[in-house]
């Protein structure tokens, strides 16, 4: 009964679990380059079930241990990851000169991505697909958290103050002069480290020759969350929250009788 109790309140906490990656994906539906989490539930090993117990071979011979296989037990469910879903929203227009968007249309490895190259508060480079970008007050472009963007030799882009063309291979007509967007391609996204913010973190490399993609200016790449299938999961997850609940509430009633009731000495 005890191993019952442990079953259900796994399955609750799995629940809870989906039910905040939901959330998050359902709170960021309107952040532009947001990838959607996805959670991975696995359920903890299974157990072999055996009745123990003895026969005799024969009347008046030795007894004999014996077991006989009774079936499974399932010992409950977790969530052993989160794992966010790359691929490309909808790209839509802004209007904006600062906004601009990768249109990746080939990779040369399946799980592959292009991303723009940021630097985070602490001066470490970090990827983002968001190109909701600005001009700050000292001309430097910053993506919507505040976050310097890199060209591609690594360096804070200085605009003084207008950012008039961008071209489909990245390359800035500024005040400043022309400077190319720094762009870096991941192999195999699955690597990744999600930090928030819009940020990835992970090994990234030069984009291959052989991709093919373009930046387009103007355009933001929206989320890739379907609102309308998060609400269905999300109840879902709710009603199976729900049933893993009663199902722990009859075990402790059922505790609760043997302790108060068949116990009782009469």
């Amino acid at each position: 009964m005890l191993r019952g109790l442990y079953t259900a309140a796994s399955g609750m906490i799995t629940q809870q679990r989906q039910q905040e990656a939901l959330s998050n994906n359902i709170a960021n539906a309107n952040t532009p380059g947001y990838k959607a989490d996805q959670t991975a539930i696995r359920a903890f090993p299974e157990l072999l079930i055996e009745q123990m117990g003895d026969t005799n071979r024969a009347p008046g011979g030795p007894r004999i241990p014996a077991s006989r296989q009774l079936g499974g037990l399932n010992t409950g469910v977790y969530v052993q990851e989160t794992i966010p879903d790359f691929a490309q929203g909808a790209l839509t227009e802004s209007g904006l000169p600062t906004d601009v968007a990768i249109n990746q249309r080939e990779v040369p490895d399946e799980n592959g991505a292009i991303f723009f190259a940021v630097q985070n508060n602490d001066g470490d480079v970090r990827l983002t697909r968001n190109g909701n970008f600005s001009i700050d007050a000292d001309g430097y472009l910053v993506t919507s958290q505040g976050h310097y963007v890199l060209d591609e030799n690594g360096n804070n882009i200085q605009t003084n103050g207008s950012m008039d063309v961008v071209s489909e291979e990245g390359v800035i007509q500024a005040a400043g002069g022309e400077v190319t967007l720094g762009t870096q391609y991941v192999a195999d996204v699955n690597t990744l480290t999600k930090e928030g913010n819009d940020l990835f973190q992970g090994d990234a490399e030069a984009v291959p020759a052989n991709a093919v993609y373009s930046i387009e200016q103007g355009v933001l790449e929206q989320s890739n969350v379907n609102s309308a299938q998060a609400m269905t999961d999300m109840m879902n997850a709710y009603r199976m929250f729900e049933t893993n609940q009663r199902v722990l509430r009859v075990y402790d009633e059922s505790l609760g009788k043997a302790v108060t009731e068949i116990g009782r000495l009469s």
